[in-house]
């Protein structure tokens, strides 16, 4: 069997119908799903309903984000094969459209289902900052930084813009890059700042590496836009820099 027809993708209407409905279907009825793939999937929901995701391994978790996109087929293989071709839950959901459309089993639907999960997650981690005090709800914002950044494969520069009380009251994608490298523009930054009248930034970039220690280029790209956004009376609070499962933070290391 051609493997790129393992997995046929139907995307649902809005609203699943409910499992007793589900359960009241003939089993022999023509474009239904198997009897025992129906009792799969309602067990593992029903696992996630009284246990949450805790306690599930991610490929479980996978499944039944999967189970929309791909609504008559068992879809463990392709959750196990994600998870081996990209290494953990959050890897899936933040790859690439193109890296996972080239795993076999993997059309529109299947991405956006995954493109969906990770938009919800980042609003979510993007409201618990967004026009607030950022100083006092630091952790927060490491949070943020962490859904949104920490898992992606090539280099992203973000600016957080705050005003004068060091609310956030913008944040914006500066540029990208590759797997090792960010072009940066003062300049753009610098002008924007005064766009928004902000009066402080936070600077955030991610090593998709995983580690967070800085390379001789970032402290001097950090050194260049500190110089700029000083003679704008602009402080810089921090550069953060977002690896896997931990952060670096330039005003901590005395970088800053």
């Amino acid at each position: 069997m051609d493997p790129n027809r393992a997995f046929r993708e139907m995307p649902l209407p809005l609203f699943a119908p409910a499992a007793d409905d589900v359960a009241a279907e003939p089993a022999n009825a023509p474009g239904k799903a198997p009897s025992y793939l129906a009792d799969h999937r309602a067990r593992l929901r029903d696992r996630f309903m009284q246990g949450g995701a805790a306690a599930m391994p991610d490929y479980e978790l996978l499944e039944l984000v999967l189970f929309r996109a791909i609504p008559r087929q068992d879809v463990k293989p392709l959750a196990r094969l994600l998870i081996e071709t990209f290494g953990d839950f959050n890897r899936v959901v933040t790859a690439a459209p193109t890296r996972l459309l080239a795993v076999a089993g993997v059309g529109p639907a299947v991405v956006t289902e995954l493109k969906i999960v990770e938009a919800a997650a980042q609003r979510m981690a993007r409201a618990r900052i967004m026009h607030r005090p950022v100083l006092s709800s630091w952790q927060s914002l490491l949070d943020y930084c962490h859904t949104a950044m920490a898992h992606r494969e090539i280099e992203q520069f973000r600016v957080l813009y705050l005003d004068r009380k060091n609310v956030l009251i913008a944040d914006e994608e500066q540029s990208r890059g590759t797997v090792d490298h960010v072009p940066v523009y003062p300049r753009e930054i610098i002008r924007r700042a005064l766009e928004l009248n902000a009066s402080a930034l936070i600077l955030v970039h991610n090593h998709p590496s995983g580690d967070p220690t800085p390379s001789d280029s970032d402290i001097a790209m950090t050194t260049r836009i500190s110089q700029a956004a000083d003679s704008m009376g602009i402080t810089i609070h921090d550069h953060l820099i977002i690896g896997k499962s931990r952060e670096l933070s330039f005003r901590s290391e005395g970088l800053l």
